[in-house]
């Protein structure tokens, strides 16, 4: 097997991102896609990784961008910096995550009908906002994801299919969170699943994630577990 990488350069608003499209070389035609949302850092090694990682499974990944090319936080502040404008105004992160899932649909190796996304941390809540506007995609993944609703979609239905992967013990999505949550999905009319993981807290995927005061700690039972209800849910998805 041989995954090869290429940069996208897309403007949205007048502003450049770059995202990274990954595809196994052996498989030939149009395939089904999967946008990676990326965490608050911005789009890191991890999703590119991610990415790669969804390419050996067959598909075409894509580690999307929201901050813009070359745009990276290094530190707590940083990021909080970067991720709270978008927080505060859900239309813009909406618009530039509906912008990269077009570009993701015009590339040659994508079938244009099939295309899902997946997304950690913040890029959970990105991946959920997809679904809540309607955008073309037939799924949506959120790995330890923040569920705080939009605000500007409150009424309409939900299409795609949605997955939550979430630690039971993360302090930034409370229990009240997790219910409120199940509440929107289910009055949007969603098909939904929650899959909650016990003893588990904030970014449960990361290896590098270490800080319990934080509430940010890599575990490598749900990390596994929840891959593989990814991946159960891309393949129900796509057949």
């Amino acid at each position: 097997m041989s995954v090869m990488t290429r940069s996208v350069e897309y403007v949205v608003g007048g502003k450049t991102f770059e995202g990274i499209l990954a595809w196994e070389e052996s498989v030939r035609g149009r395939r089904p896609a999967v946008a990676v949302a990326h965490a608050w850092a911005g789009r890191s090694a991890f999703e590119v990784e991610k990415a790669k990682r969804l390419a050996e499974l067959g598909y075409v990944g894509f580690a999307m961008d929201v901050y813009g090319k070359g745009v990276l936080g290094k530190s707590r502040e940083e990021n909080a910096a970067l991720m709270t404008p978008l927080l505060e105004n859900r239309s813009v992160l909406q618009e530039r995550l509906s912008a990269a899932i077009h570009v993701l649909s015009v590339q040659p190796e994508v079938e244009p009908s099939k295309i899902a996304a997946i997304g950690f941390c913040f890029g959970g809540l990105s991946v959920l906002d997809l679904a809540r506007i309607g955008a073309p995609v037939k799924g949506v993944v959120s790995f330890h994801g923040l569920f705080t609703p939009p605000g500007n979609t409150k009424g309409k239905k939900i299409s795609a299919r949605v997955l939550a992967l979430h630690g039971w013990d993360d302090p930034m999505v409370p229990p009240e969170a997790v219910v409120a949550f199940a509440r929107e999905m289910t009055e949007a009319g969603a098909d939904w699943q929650l899959h909650a993981y016990g003893h588990t807290m904030h970014a449960f995927t990361n290896p590098q994630a270490n800080d319990p005061g934080f509430g940010t700690v890599y575990n490598a039972t749900a990390d596994a577990r929840s891959w593989a209800a990814m991946r159960q849910f891309l393949t129900e998805l796509f057949e």
